[in-house]
């Protein structure tokens, strides 16, 4: 449904198993197109580089926490409990919040960057630690959308 709603409004829609092909691929097909959006994974949260106005829009669907079964992870969740600390609280959260800060440094690199950031996931402003990401933003201009706002803003259609 989405990508047939972005192909209606002429945006091209990239995204591992959608369109196929690597994230470097994504990544350059992306950055030469005049009009995509880019459904990234966590691949797509560390390391990538849009300069200037190559992105204007991350759009957020969840809050970065990293999958309790990732063995790294759940290693110091375990040394947390060991040393009678929250996993969630001194592990989970914090390396959540530092995914999160990087994800948003895709879109704003320099000073002078400015763009929108779309966050889905529901959790930042009903959970008691999404006023942790909140503040991790770079500005405090914050507002909130319905569904059909979020569509015209995507598609750049009135609502």
């Amino acid at each position: 449904e989405l990508k047939h709603l972005m192909s209606a409004s002429g945006i091209q829609l990239l995204a591992q198993g959608i369109t196929g092909g690597s994230p470097g691929k994504l990544m350059k097909t992306f950055k030469t197109s005049n009009q995509a959006i880019l459904l990234g994974t966590n691949h797509f949260w560390e390391g990538v580089d849009f300069p200037g106005d190559e992105l204007t829009t991350v759009m957020i669907v969840r809050l970065p926490f990293r999958s309790p079964d990732h063995p790294l992870h759940a290693a110091k969740c375990e040394l947390a409990r060991k040393k009678g600390r929250n996993p969630f609280q001194t592990v989970s959260l914090p390396e959540a919040v530092l995914t999160f800060r990087q994800g948003i440094g895709r879109l704003l690199r320099t000073s002078g960057d400015k763009g929108t950031i779309v966050i889905l996931d529901r959790r930042i402003k009903t959970a008691g630690y999404g006023r942790l990401f909140l503040d991790a933003l770079p500005t405090t201009s914050v507002s909130e959308m319905t569904d059909s706002e979020l569509e015209a803003y995507v598609t750049g259609k009135n609502a």
